[in-house]
């Protein structure tokens, strides 16, 4: 543990990777302050210090990990023509589920403070599904112009339908349930390899 008065490097990640463990491992009900600082590893008080509350903490977690979903998203552009197109949507579709995406997003439904933050913070401008959702239909668009997706093939209506499938998934979902990835990865080759009649 970390001595008191010591910095802690990239504190925000490190709380992060703990509660998304501990998720994983014990289910959100054994989530609390104390739990992701022990597993952290550092004083009980640094997440109070660096989040306004545990509601706040939740909040950030989630806006966390969508934006760095959205980055990924985001960067599919940059490998249009590369790889294949199911692969690369995958990646990105399939990253949402990953470090205990299911069980977050049911941890922040039950908590109204963080719910209403991650809607007031996605209103706002911060990247949430639908900078997901343009960044898919814009990768898809460019891959539609190399003739690697078939022209009959809409973007937007593909991209929606991948985000806000994931979408339900995560809200309805629940740690121990049957996995939905595999869902996830028939939708978009259902979606991609679109009869070209």
């Amino acid at each position: 543990m970390a001595p008191r008065g010591v910095a802690t490097p990239d504190v925000r990640e490190r709380l992060f990777a703990a509660a998304e463990r501990i998720v994983e491992r014990d289910g959100p009900g054994a989530l609390t302050s104390r739990a992701v600082t022990t597993e952290a590893g550092c004083a009980k008080g640094l997440l109070h210090a660096h989040f306004a509350g545990f509601d706040g903490f939740v909040t950030e977690l989630c806006l966390d990990r969508f934006a760095k979903t959205a980055t990924k998203a985001r960067a599919l552009s940059g490998i249009a023509g590369h790889g294949t197109v199911e692969r690369n949507l995958n990646t990105v579709a399939l990253t949402l589920f990953d470090s205990g995406g299911l069980a977050l997003s049911g941890l922040a439904m039950t908590r109204p403070a963080a719910t209403l933050g991650i809607r007031d913070a996605l209103e706002k401008g911060a990247p949430g599904f639908t900078a997901i959702e343009e960044a898919i239909a814009d990768y898809l668009e460019a891959e539609r112009e190399l003739g690697r997706v078939a022209r009959t093939v809409d973007p937007p209506s593909v991209a929606l339908a991948v985000v806000g499938t994931a979408h339900h998934l995560l809200m309805t979902g629940r740690p121990g349930t049957p996995d939905p990835r595999p869902l996830v990865i028939r939708l978009i080759a259902a979606l991609v390899n679109a009869p070209t009649s």
